[in-house]
């Protein structure tokens, strides 16, 4: 669903950037069905759509790294389960490259595909690939598993040990075993050779011949897919937007088409922005108190007034505000802009353009519902000296210094700051996927958010949904988990509700202290879970690291997620460790007890672009078996996030968001709880607004 709209909003790569290589039915660089050295530019997100005969592949690949990507795909197969009907399938794949293409040397890639599914397309393979005179690509390689199919041979490997002279396929396509990790398969049992050829007779039109050995083996026994040959050919066609059409007769009986649309991250739909333009800075010696007619020596009320007036045009909240003569230390809650950087940069210049000339520093402290995150110090010099230069974001960041905000909240809050109310209400769109008796439910309807600040971190919130249309409720499906369904019963809870309660709390953030962070939360949680939750993080603002901890009693919701419960209750809690890895890559471990009170830790990975773009995967490992957890024995799962500033280029908070698991159980479910302190206070980090700070002039 979430890819489905960015295709359709977001632009796609330039044919220059995606033409380096073409794209295969399996979603992954190649010819038509087989593999290539290749490798995407670095952060390239590809979506392909491919069809021959009874099959529909659907690939999303990520270039993770330069040398790195994955892909995960989803395959309906008609008819491949005899009497239960179409066979939905999901699989994981990963490529390497092991060194790229020299003047004389072909690029090597080893590749692993379908490693993590029901292993029906199961193989991998070691792949070279060699550019002769810019427009003629030579590849070939040797597989296993599936690419050992014609012309097999016996296992060059099996030199080094005879462990590698036998494959076997415990699963057998069994659905129910899908979801492993078959490392005792891996480059195992025969091998065969493939290879092809493209040769691009235009900047637009690249034709494609390949050899596959691919026997097509479970879907001749169960379908009838017929191979009377082992070649294919194909012809691809480029777009004017860099998308990829291809066509082939493959295997001597059957037409192929695959589609294959390219993002880059970095690059937004709107990328000059939409947004306001910020306001220019005065004289210093002509500061804009006087256009309010107003004097240096202003009574502080009026001051204020102007003040908090300017901040609101652009789209701040003045919360605190503190006069210590050549300093003016404010807080200031950002309900406008994706980077925090932006409003610091809007806030300074508002300082700048209306406080008396004396006022040579501003201490800019960033704050939720009260709660200091960080302060950042601008001198003021230095807003009219780099304002014209060419580097003048960076070297203002250079010359700021961010720190702990604690120091600087000494009861100087605002009048009119609190308490506060707000409202959100708009629409909403829930989707799930890979239920094998519809591969996509959704449902749509209006919600409606409200909070109530009544004091400095403490907040009543609730969060109501009203359903209006979807199949997310018609589906039957009855869980069959053998442990307790706190997650596998969601088809009852949006069979049985209406309008819900999302959520019903009161919550307090504080600061114990510096660098440390803390909340308690308790009403009802989230749809299905209400109780109690506290948590404490330990993270100072110039640190990539920080420490949490969080500790939960909760009780099952009701079916219809209103106001009762069920009798189900468990004590919940992790400790978490946070990192930011050099570059755009940020990690994350939890570990901990899960809802259904099992014992394990997630490990995830996102890769974060500078404008908050961001693509991840995780995984959970618990002391729940294989076996009990059932079908996709473990979790696992790819999460994407995109501002909305992202597609419609004008200055936003609000995200879309979506995590594609290939089958949601109740193994490693964790709690949701609004507002977990990391996600409140990263952005206000040193490393956070260093990231963005391209935008404090903007």
């Amino acid at each position: 669903m979430l890819s489905a709209a960015l295709m359709a909003a977001a632009p796609a790569l330039a044919p220059s950037l995606a033409q380096a290589q073409s794209t295969s039915v399996y979603g992954t660089p190649g010819l038509i069905e087989t593999p290539t050295a290749e490798m995407y530019p670095d952060g390239t997100l590809a979506f392909t759509s491919g069809v021959l005969d009874q099959t529909l592949r659907a690939t999303m690949t990520f270039q993770m790294l330069p040398w790195v990507h994955g892909s995960f795909r989803y395959a309906v197969i008609e008819g491949f389960d005899g009497e239960i009907g179409d066979r939905f399938d999901r699989s994981f794949d990963l490529h390497f490259q092991l060194r790229e293409e020299g003047r004389t040397s072909p690029a090597l890639a080893l590749g692993l595909r379908d490693f993590g599914g029901t292993g029906i397309y199961a193989s991998e393979y070691l792949v070279a690939t060699k550019t002769i005179r810019d427009r003629l690509k030579l590849s070939g390689g040797i597989g296993w598993g599936r690419l050992a199919g014609r012309g097999s041979f016996s296992n060059p490997l099996g030199l080094l040990s005879s462990r590698f002279d036998t494959r076997s396929d415990p699963r057998a396509g069994n659905i129910t075993e899908t979801g492993r990790l078959d490392f005792g398969n891996w480059f195992r049992g025969e091998a065969a050779l493939f290879g092809g050829a493209s040769w691009a007779y235009s900047d637009r039109l690249t034709l494609l011949a390949e050899y596959s050995p691919d026997l097509y083996t479970k879907e001749r026994d169960r379908i009838g897919f017929e191979v009377s040959s082992p070649f294919n050919f194909g012809a691809q066609y480029r777009l004017k937007n860099g998308a990829q059409v291809t066509a082939a007769f493959m295997y001597g009986t059957t037409l192929g088409l695959n589609y294959s649309y390219f993002i880059d991250p970095r690059q937004s739909v709107a990328p000059g922005g939409q947004g306001a333009s910020p306001p220019p800075l005065q004289p210093i010696d002509r500061v804009a108190l006087a256009s309010w007619n107003l004097p240096d020596t202003a009574a502080p009320g009026r001051r204020q007034q102007v003040l908090t007036r300017s901040l609101e045009l652009e789209g701040l909240r003045l919360v605190y505000l503190e006069d210590a003569g050549g300093t003016l230390r404010i807080g200031v809650e950002n309900g406008t802009y994706g980077q925090a950087a932006q409003a610091v940069g809007r806030a300074a210049r508002v300082l700048a353009n209306t406080q008396p000339a004396r006022v040579q520093s501003f201490d800019i402290a960033l704050m939720s519902n009260g709660v200091p995150l960080s302060s950042v110090r601008i001198a003021r010099q230095d807003l009219y000296e780099l304002e014209h230069d060419p580097d003048g974001a960076w070297r203002s960041f250079a010359r700021a210094e961010v720190s702990d905000s604690l120091t600087l909240v000494r009861g100087g809050f605002t009048d009119a700051a609190y308490p506060n109310f707000s409202y959100r209400f708009g629409p909403y769109l829930q989707a799930s996927f890979f239920d094998p008796d519809a591969p996509l439910r959704y449902e749509i309807g209006a919600q409606m958010g409200l909070d109530y600040t009544a004091a400095p971190g403490f907040t009543l919130s609730a969060g109501l949904r009203q359903p209006a249309a979807g199949n997310l409720d018609d589906s039957q499906r009855q869980s069959n988990s053998v442990i307790q369904r706190v997650r596998s019963d969601w088809g009852i809870y949006a069979r049985e509700s209406d309008l819900r309660v999302e959520h019903l709390t009161a919550e307090y953030i504080w600061r114990p202290g510096a660098d440390l962070y803390a909340r308690t939360t308790a009403g009802y949680l989230e749809t299905m879970y209400g109780g109690v939750s506290g948590e404490v993080l330990w993270f100072p603002a110039d640190s990539r690291l920080a420490l949490g901890a969080e500790v939960n009693y909760v009780k099952q919701r009701d079916f219809d997620v209103l106001f009762g419960f069920q009798d189900y209750s468990v004590a919940t809690g992790h400790v978490s460790v946070y990192y930011d890895l050099p570059g755009e890559y940020h990690a994350q471990v939890d570990a901990g007890r899960y809802l259904a009170g099992d014992y394990g830790a997630t490990v995830t990975l996102d890769r974060e672009f500078a404008n908050g773009f961001k693509v991840g995967a995780f995984f959970t490992l618990t002391t729940v078996s294989f076996d009990d957890f059932g079908e996709g024995s473990f979790d696992k799962g790819i999460r994407l996030e995109i501002p909305v500033s992202w597609l419609t280029g004008r200055p936003s908070r609000d995200r879309l968001a979506q995590v594609i698991r290939p089958v949601l159980r109740d193994g490693g479910a964790r709690l949701n709880v609004r507002n977990r302190l990391y996600g409140v206070t990263r952005e206000a980090r040193a490393q956070q607004l260093a990231k963005g700070w391209g935008r404090f002039l903007r």
